[in-house]
């Protein structure tokens, strides 16, 4: 049987998803790790006005979200970025680095998630007199235990995996809440508020404010990504051409919304010093907003819940793109497979946790800035030279007419100020460390390896029509 034949008689994948349900998944996939653990450092950048780079990391994003749409309803199926640029340049290895990118920065997402509800652990229990310090070792420690739960709950299958989104996006969302009442009490009730911070601009004396901006939006972009994921389940989506638009669009700006409103909170209530310090910001928050309450012993937990959900998120889309690359011959066939009871790609998900563990150990040895801030950064530097190739790619794609039935188009001014903005923050002008450069660069030098080592294999087994043919495959499910 020839391997056409085999993708022709996959089943497709069942549309669960409904307006609702995608809203959920897209908002909980951008509201999450960058919020409740990056508020400090970007204030550490700008000082208080640490607003200012999430709302242009907000408009970068929805710049980019309007090449997205133009695409995802012009092309209703799953793999998203890899399809796009397959479609626009149909060079097999480009088509390969861009899913191998986008399967990056799920680890690097999911690992920076890791070490947040790490932190967060043992914020909660030291608040609720049940544990001291614990040093480096424990924070590492809890991060592993983590990430193997998530694995075990991969293992589990998708449907349970979409189930737990949808409560840990309710649980994040109410954290966030809780953070900007707490907020809104303290200015009522004169608590210790100054205002002043928020319009207070302090950049690092080696940086000039246009390079602070930038670094910090580079930093916050972080905070933004999420509803690049959410084309990834085109193909269970209902009525994806006339859903997706106002969804994704709905789902971004609540998002921009509550990041702006939670960093004036956070700027007014507390220094930004103590912010930059903590790797617990919002609990800082809560602690200076309504101090003696219990608020700030509940919220340590709300954020663990919420990190769950970020990092569920990308350590599934990880392990399908994983699947999906080894099925089609361009990475190892061993991670094609499938486990004969669960029916999930068992190999390919203990593969990306091995991976995110090799992550978390490297940034705790390695790091010369704080863990969470390089992976943070990491993740958004993959994600940004996927966005620039994918508003390339609308542009290219302009020459395809598809059938009659009409889509989304964007003003093609927006994809060109897109694919500026996103190469921009991509180079080291932006003011990116260089650790991000070395750690991205080692993930994909590990892909470009694999794939040709793979490629020899191929050739040397007489393995014929490997390659990505078809990039819709690259998130099929198991069969």
């Amino acid at each position: 049987m020839s391997k056409a034949d085999t993708v022709e008689q996959q089943p497709e994948l069942r549309r669960v998803m409904g307006p609702g349900l995608l809203l959920l998944f897209v908002v909980g996939d951008i509201l999450g790790t960058g919020v409740y653990a990056l508020t400090g450092d970007v204030a550490s950048e700008v000082g208080g006005a640490a607003w200012l780079p999430f709302l242009v990391a907000f408009l970068i994003a929805t710049i980019t979200a309007f090449s997205y749409l133009e695409l995802v309803t012009k092309y209703p199926q799953a793999a998203g970025a890899a399809l796009y640029a397959h479609k626009a340049f149909g060079v097999q290895f480009v088509t390969f680095l861009v899913a191998f990118v986008v399967m990056c920065s799920g680890i690097t997402s999911a690992s920076t998630a890791s070490r947040a509800f790490a932190a967060n652990f043992e914020e909660g229990l030291t608040g609720l007199d049940i544990g001291g310090e614990w040093g480096t070792a424990g924070v590492v420690v809890v991060a592993l235990l983590f990430m193997l739960v998530l694995a075990l709950v991969n293992l589990r299958g998708v449907t349970e995996s979409l189930i737990l989104n949808v409560v840990l996006t309710i649980v994040e969302i109410a954290g966030l809440a809780l953070v900007v009442l707490v907020g809104l009490w303290a200015f009522t009730k004169g608590g210790d508020v100054d205002f002043s911070r928020v319009v207070a601009f302090d950049t690092a004396e080696d940086k000039n404010a246009f390079m602070a901006v930038t670094s910090a939006t580079s930093l916050a972009f972080f905070a933004m990504v999420g509803f690049e994921d959410s084309v990834n389940m085109a193909e269970e989506t209902k009525d994806p051409v006339k859903t997706f638009p106002r969804i994704l669009l709905s789902g971004l700006t609540i998002a921009g919304m509550v990041y702006i409103l939670v960093s004036i909170v956070a700027v007014a209530l507390v220094p930004v010093g103590e912010l930059a310090a903590s790797d617990t910001p919002l609990v800082e928050v809560v602690k200076a907003g309504a101090p003696g309450l219990p608020i700030e012993n509940i919220l340590p937990f709300i954020t663990m819940f919420a990190v769950s959900n970020t990092a569920l998120i990308n350590m599934l889309m990880a392990s399908r793109l994983i699947y999906g690359m080894a099925r089609q011959h361009v990475l190892p066939p061993v991670l094609g497979s499938v486990h004969p009871r669960t029916r999930t790609p068992w190999v390919a998900i203990i593969f990306t946790t091995l991976i995110a563990f090799g992550l978390i150990f490297y940034v705790t040895a390695f790091a010369n800035s704080s863990a969470i801030t390089l992976l943070g950064g990491t993740t958004s530097l993959l994600l940004l030279a996927v966005f620039a190739v994918v508003n390339v790619a609308v542009l290219v794609l302009r020459r395809d007419v598809v059938a009659a039935g009409g889509h989304f188009k964007t003003p093609t001014a927006l994809p060109v100020i897109g694919f500026v903005l996103s190469l921009y923050l991509v180079t080291p002008l932006s003011g990116r460390p260089a650790q991000q450069y070395i750690l991205a660069g080692v993930l994909v030098a590990v892909g470009v390896v694999l794939f040709f080592l793979t490629m020899a294999i191929n050739r040397q087994l007489g393995i014929k029509g490997a390659g990505i043919l078809d990039p819709t495959q690259l998130a099929e499910k198991p069969d």
